[in-house]
């Protein structure tokens, strides 16, 4: 059995027959066989599922979770996770969907630092009766438009996922009111860091690229910026922007026309070579077998 579970796997393991696309799919749950215990694996998707009418246990990582009336689960590739249901029959509707689904437009970075998938986070928020009315109503949207034949389709479902999350968020306590002074410099920071992106031309190259740049910014040391990032995330300043930066690359490579030349212009890198050395580093791979690798899967 592979390490990781993919959507057509899990379709064929419950006995739902073949998902509609492999990069983004929706079901009712109550028209799926239901299963009282659903496995501890990791999956190579990210999971969105409105569960009502049934209690039980969801386990997470080291987290254990009981959920009851109706539940909004957020599942992260990265993270094995098992449902046990204990009481009632299940009701609702579960949205899957891939990194390759990630486009410019919902970027996986920016979803896996979301505090609905982000690890460490309680992946389950309970939702009231008025939102779940709207949140169900997204999900029909959803179901509606996975069969049609319009040409920008999977435009279409990206901008429904992206307001599954928005109603998400809304339903999380505000992150506007930071508790401290150093969680406040971390959440000016990765703003800062998250709206310079997507890149929109290579002619307009990033304007803030190294941790001096950053502090200066935000009008700190580099030393402190770097303390405090490295105690309220665990990463530093640089870690932090390298992996954006990677993600950025990764997503122009997939899904951009840009050469390697230009990528590497607007990303910063003054040479070619330096945006080379630099992703190979940071995912193992050059930028031309990556963006051949990932033309071959598509």
């Amino acid at each position: 059995m592979p390490t990781q579970e993919a959507i057509a796997d899990y379709y064929h393991r419950y006995g739902r027959g073949e998902p509609l696309t492999s990069q983004v799919t929706a079901y009712r749950l109550e028209d799926a066989p239901a299963a009282d215990a659903y496995p501890h694996v990791r999956r190579d998707f990210y999971k969105i599922k409105l569960l009502c009418g049934a209690e039980g246990t969801l386990s997470y990582a080291d987290q254990r979770v009981a959920v009851q009336d109706c539940a909004l689960i957020f599942v992260n590739p990265l993270i094995p996770y098992a449902w046990e249901r204990t009481a009632g029959l299940e009701t609702g509707f579960a949205c899957l969907f891939t990194e390759e689904f990630s486009t410019p437009q919902l970027r996986t970075a920016s979803v896996a630092q979301s505090p609905l998938f982000r690890v460490g986070d309680v992946p389950v928020v309970f939702p009231p009766p008025v939102a779940v009315a709207r949140l169900q109503h997204l999900f029909e949207l959803l179901l509606a438009e996975l069969p049609s034949y319009y040409p920008h389709k999977y435009e279409v479902l990206r901008n429904y996922v992206q307001l599954l999350l928005h109603e998400s968020l809304k339903l999380l306590p505000d992150p506007l009111q930071p508790a401290d002074a150093a969680t406040r410099l971390q959440a000016r920071f990765l703003d800062l860091l998250g709206r310079q992106f997507p890149l929109t031309s290579p002619y307009q190259p990033l304007a803030l690229k190294t941790a001096t740049e950053f502090a200066r910014q935000l009008g700190v040391h580099p030393n402190h910026l770097n303390k405090v990032l490295q105690t309220t995330t665990g990463h530093s300043t640089t870690a932090h922007i390298a992996s954006r930066l990677a993600a950025e690359a990764q997503a122009l490579l997939r899904h951009s026309n840009w050469s390697i030349t230009d990528i590497a212009h607007g990303l910063g890198f003054g040479h070619a070579s330096n945006f080379h050395a630099f992703f190979r580093k940071q995912t193992g791979q050059t930028p031309i077998s990556y963006r051949q690798a990932s033309a071959s899967l598509s």
